[in-house]
């Protein structure tokens, strides 16, 4: 297996396009075609990793962070990042970051918080807004099974738990053929009334491509009438952050030792106590300040995340209970998250997780 099919298979559970503008997910080195060995999954692909995988004959790294970010002008050592991206190249070792990618799907990062959490009726916190689109396409009503059934298998009309989702009208539609056409039917420079019905589906907009492609490619017209429009709806299953509800409610100080325990965490930042019972839960694995506002717009009694500053904590106003359990630590569970995706499409090769210690952050107590 190469690493290019590799990369299909996590892409196929993962929708790398969801990810954010500014990441940079994906292939970061290697060449695509080359045959992978064994595959190490890690956190962060520090140096001590890629001297892990060569140690043990990984000759592919599959990491959460990407090490590569932005800015890498020359790669010539003289930094952390450059000395493990310079040993994973002249040791012809790939490393794939998967990032927010991960963060933003609804089974990823914030999913497995709030399943360590044991929260329900879990909802994006953050859904991203503006990457949906709306098609409309109109097909002569004998073939307009097959023009959806193609829409529907290149990934248009997915909605939430429900696929092949689409609205269609009966109408009649007008054309003529003028010179230098090949048209389906009608004669040249005749108006031709035909029987057609219109197709409405709404797909993500990283789709686009591929759904128009499968659309012309099943259509019987020369020259394919459909419009693309852009829609302001938020996607409520692709985000950052999520939140969810206890079956039952608890005070703030064993909330606070509920997820010391749970995060196996020594210490926890949080704000002032609020006097409220916490029910309701909000979840941001990493960096997560920018998700207060919207923890508080959704009610929640409780926001966990980490790398938060002096004033975020301010920002609770006393109605809700902001706890910061560590960076690193919020996203504990993304190494695991990871092999488990790999393991269950790939069989014919090891898949490793490495124990190397990535966490930069130490306590003295």
């Amino acid at each position: 297996m190469t690493i290019k099919e590799v990369i299909s298979i996590i892409e196929s559970q993962i929708a790398i396009p969801q990810a954010e503008d500014f990441d940079n997910v994906g292939l970061l080195c290697g060449l695509p075609n080359r045959n992978v060995s064994r595959i190490l999954v890690c956190h962060d692909a520090l140096e001590k990793v890629i001297d892990e995988a060569i140690d043990k004959n990984c000759n592919l790294v599959v990491c959460f962070h990407p090490i590569i970010f932005s800015g890498l002008k020359s790669i010539t050592g003289k930094n952390y990042v450059e000395k493990a991206v310079l040993k994973a190249i002249e040791n012809k070792i790939a490393i794939y970051a998967i990032h927010t990618a991960l963060d933003n799907d609804f089974f990823g990062v914030n999913a497995r918080i709030c399943n360590q959490l044991g929260l329900r009726n879990l909802k994006i916190l953050q859904p991203k807004k503006n990457n949906l689109k709306q098609l409309t396409v109109f097909v002569p009503n004998n073939y307009s099974e097959n023009v959806k059934e193609a829409l529907f298998a290149a990934g248009a009309g997915n909605i939430g738990f429900y696929d092949e989702c689409s609205f269609t009208i009966e109408g009649k539609g007008t054309f003529r053929p003028m010179e230098g056409s090949t048209p389906f039917s009608g004669q040249l420079n005749n108006r031709e009334d035909a029987e057609e019905k219109m197709i409405s589906v709404i797909f993500e907009s990283y789709k686009q491509n591929q759904i128009v492609s499968a659309m012309k490619k099943a259509h019987p017209y020369e020259e394919v009438a459909h419009q693309i429009y852009s829609l302001d709806n938020q996607n409520q299953y692709s985000g950052l952050g999520m939140y969810g509800e206890f079956e039952n409610e608890m005070e703030e100080k064993d909330f606070l030792r509920f997820i010391k325990d749970k995060f196996k965490v020594d210490i926890i930042k949080h704000s002032d106590f609020t006097g409220k019972k916490i029910k309701k839960v909000g979840v941001l694995g990493g960096s997560g300040a920018s998700a207060i506002k919207s923890a508080l717009g959704n009610n929640c009694d409780a926001f966990i995340t980490g790398d938060l500053k002096y004033h975020d904590y301010f920002q609770a106003e006393s109605k809700m209970l902001i706890c910061d359990v560590g960076h690193y630590e919020s996203e504990q569970w993304v190494a695991e998250q990871i092999f488990e995706i790999l393991s269950q499409k790939i069989s014919t090769f090891a898949i490793l997780k490495s124990s190397e210690k990535t966490n930069p952050v130490n306590y003295f107590l």
